[in-house]
């Protein structure tokens, strides 16, 4: 599709017919159609589109929900008992409401992504135009925009084509919204429909969000050998300014490098970033460094090293402006979404905002010219450095004895932390002198700090346990490759077949927050096991990073030793929050590239054939904010299940299969139209697993489809059994559920299994060609 604005002015023109004066013509739109294939059934469909296809998966997985509070506070009726079988003042139920805040939970995370790609595209456009090509992957990328094409029906090729896309779920977003109201929806069921739609629409936010940072700023385009970056705090340079970026937005850091490459400064400053300004940093900026994931704001900032911080959008801490006035580092906020009090100096000169800055008379200010956040940061960066000298709050090894002694052993801080870490005990011995078990809790901590706010005597915990931990932050040096975009055509015909037969055992996404339940070690240790199981292991935003965060005994991380090739055995990083559409956009490039389905508008059908062939479950150890709770609702509507850590509960409600219901496990026989049963695959679409050993056997079993064949669910039974036995010490309890035929048994196992299966009174099936669609059935006759 290209599409361009023709304005036509004439000022006078005299004709034959008569004189005409100061005409203008504008057209909006002129579409020169080049994608011969067919628009499919549900073309930027509306809230109810594809409400048929959401009933039947919620059918299959009810709601399974964990209300956080038993009341409604929404509206001046309330507050609202909503216990038992009871009804509100608007009349809504117990399940509408926790389905209600799941909906709203998503809308502020689909938002969030649709609104960094609005401001993202805009600054795009007028820098480089809208005719300005979308080239993601050159010659080894012709299925560009994968999910934009199925959701929309359209072929984006040039940046002002994204403006469409954007509209629609601007539109979208309001009309989910306003569902949410009181007195509007009233079923439970409906509301989750609208939750599978909000994570859709977040999912097409997020492709062009990254599909037009990548084209115009030249990020790595599905390069399967991205560069290795560096991550960690010691992999800094304190001898020099450093300048750290927080938040999800890139536009203002590459302002600062660019600014410092055109006057001469590259590697006079480090320009570091923390959670995905970071990854998108280093898809730019070879220099570029990592500091680690949202839990590591706090103890970086008090750490002294950054000179001037810089927020932009998303996951940024609340109190990052007062942490950073407590070091003496000035602060710019380069978002109209997170101004943070500030002045809006945006239009002042910039050696003016400086002079004031650098002099104490301002603490920060508020700039939304990237190019002018890009020469203030520098030049005050430079000025500031000398004065600062890395001033810290970060305490002595004496202050900590010292003040530890102060603990009253009252446990509200072990109370309030959402890791239940063993605090008083470790406060207890540093006021020995003894700081190992403060040490011991470093790499356990989610850096949230509710530590310090509960302490009644004002103890600064969190500062204690990075001083302590003070050897393990200065020793983090760790290589990430950086985020590389897209997955290549030709990646996904090499790998379609064999995921799609069983052959290859599964795709695992590792993606999310870093809201860990033991710390990031378990993210790399998930990692390291499936891709040496040969999985396709995925990786994005925080959790990358985490992956990243372990060595193994030569020194290496888990990405200086697995490929990043899209392929069995590797572990590929597609970078920051956004590129999570690229995952999404491997499975369905699986069904339209290798399946040949029809890809456009044709959301049920490529939905359908995920859910039963493609073995994708994706797993958000971390998940802690409502861009993942999005995220991952995108993930349903395809097809795709979620594991979520034990913090995952609080999101209010899980998506749970019942494998003792037979009924909830037939599916059509697209050959000859009668009803077949499958067993439960895959058994849950979001799942709370509360250890990583729970997750990794989870994992295994998710990744089983209908569709695979003998010799594929041989392979996936065997790395289920395996990891049942090492994690567990037992045989799984279900295994009948999930063997068809006898061939389906692996063979080193077969003695065993069949014993069981005769135990169980188990009885062979057919394996179908499966699809929840009655259309299909049709459609696979003819």
């Amino acid at each position: 599709m290209s599409k361009k604005s023709v304005n036509i002015k004439i000022d006078e023109l005299k004709t034959d017919v008569g004189f005409i004066k100061n005409l203008q013509l504008s057209f909006g739109k002129l579409v020169a159609e080049t994608w011969t294939e067919p628009m499919g059934p549900t073309p930027f469909p509306s809230l109810t589109a594809l409400r048929e296809w959401d009933l039947k998966l919620l059918q299959r997985y009810k709601p399974f929900y964990l209300p956080y509070c038993d009341v409604c506070c929404l509206c001046t009726f309330g507050k609202c008992d909503l216990t038992g079988d009871k009804r509100g003042a608007c009349g809504i139920n117990m399940s509408a409401q926790q389905s209600r805040i799941v909906l709203l939970a998503c809308c502020i995370g689909a938002a969030t992504h649709i609104g960094h790609a609005r401001h993202l595209l805009e600054h795009l456009i007028e820098k480089f135009g809208h005719n300005y090509p979308l080239d993601v992957g050159g010659l080894n990328i012709k299925v560009e925009a994968p999910v934009t094409r199925l959701v929309c029906g359209v072929k984006p090729e040039t940046l002002g084509d994204l403006e469409e896309v954007l509209d629609y779920v601007e539109t979208q977003v309001t009309h989910l919204l306003s569902v949410a109201h009181t007195g509007q929806e009233g079923s439970n069921l409906d509301f989750e429909s609208k939750v599978l739609h909000a994570g859709m629409v977040d999912h097409v936010g997020m492709e062009v969000a990254d599909i037009a940072q990548i084209a115009a700023y030249g990020f790595p385009k599905a390069d399967p050998e991205a560069p290795l970056v560096d991550l960690g705090y010691g992999t800094i340079n304190v001898e020099k300014p450093v300048i750290l970026c927080i938040g999800h937005n890139v536009v203002p850091s590459i302002g600062i490098i660019d600014y410092m490459k055109d006057n001469g400064l590259d590697g006079e400053i480090e320009v570091c970033g923390l959670c995905c300004t970071a990854h998108d940093i280093t898809r730019y900026y070879k220099r570029g460094k990592i500091i680690g994931p949202i839990s590591w704001q706090l103890r970086f900032i008090r750490s002294g090293v950054p000179d001037v911080v810089v927020l932009d959008e998303q996951c940024v801490r609340a109190d990052s402006f007062y942490e950073a006035q407590r070091i003496k580092a000035p602060v710019i906020v380069a978002s109209e979404k997170n101004c943070m009090g500030l002045p809006n100096r945006t239009n002042d000169p910039a050696d003016a905002i400086v002079e004031d800055l650098l002099s104490g008379k301002a603490p920060g200010a508020l700039i939304l010219d990237a190019e002018k956040v890009g020469e203030v940061t520098v030049k005050l960066a430079l000025k500031v450095a000398p004065l600062r000298k890395k001033f810290k709050v970060i305490p002595e090894v004496d202050e900590v004895i010292q003040r530890a002694k102060e603990c009253r052993q009252c446990n509200d801080c072990r109370r309030a932390c959402p890791q239940d870490l063993y605090i008083p005990e470790a406060m207890k011995a540093a006021a020995t002198g003894n700081l190992a078990k403060l040490a011991d809790l470093y790499e356990l901590c989610v850096g949230c700090g509710r530590c310090e706010h509960a302490c009644p005597v004002g103890l600064a915990v969190h500062s204690f346990i990075v001083k302590a931990g003070e050897k393990k932050l200065k020793e983090e040096t760790y290589k990430v490759r950086a985020g590389r975009g897209a997955i290549q055509d030709v990646e996904i015909r090499n790998v379609g077949s064999p995921i799609v037969l069983g052959e290859i055992p599964g795709v695992v996404a590792v993606v999310g927050c870093s809201n860990y339940p033991k710390g990031g070690q378990e993210v790399a240790e998930i990692c390291t096991e499936f891709a040496n199981r040969r999985y396709i292991v995925v990786t994005s935003g925080c959790s990358a990073m985490s992956a990243a965060m372990y060595k193994n005994e030569e020194g290496k991380t888990p990405y200086e030793y697995f490929t990043g090739e899209f392929t069995s055995g590797c572990l590929v990083n597609v970078g920051s929050c956004v590129s999570n559409a690229h995952i999404a956009g491997a499975a369905i490039k699986i069904a339209n590239i290798f399946a040949k389905r029809n890809l456009r508008a044709n959301y049920e059908e490529i939905a359908d054939y995920i859910l039963n062939r493609v073995g994708a479950v994706g797993v958000a150890w971390g998940a802690y904010s409502q861009k993942a709770a999005s995220i991952a609702s995108g993930f349903w509507r395809l097809g795709v299940p979620v594991i979520v850590g034990p913090h995952g509960i609080k999101y209010r409600r899980m998506l749970l299969g019942r494998a003792d219901r037979e009924e909830d496990w037939y599916v059509y026989d697209a050959r000859t139209g009668e009803k077949a049963y499958v067993g439960p695959t895959p058994e849950h679409l979001f799942y709370t697993a509360e250890t990583k050993e729970e997750a990794m056997v989870m994992i295994a079993k998710l990744c089983m489809r209908p569709n695979d064949t003998m010799k594929g669910r041989a392979i996936k039974l065997t790395h289920y059994i395996d990891l049942h036995k090492r994690l567990y010490g037992t045989m799984p309890e279900d295994i009948h559920l999930f063997v068809r035929t006898v061939a389906d048994v692996p063979v080193t196992m077969k003695d065993e299994i069949v014993k069981i299966l005769e135990e169980k009174g188990w009885k062979e099936t057919v394996i179908p060609d499966p699809t929840l669609l009655p259309r299909m059935i049709r459609k696979r006759k003819e």
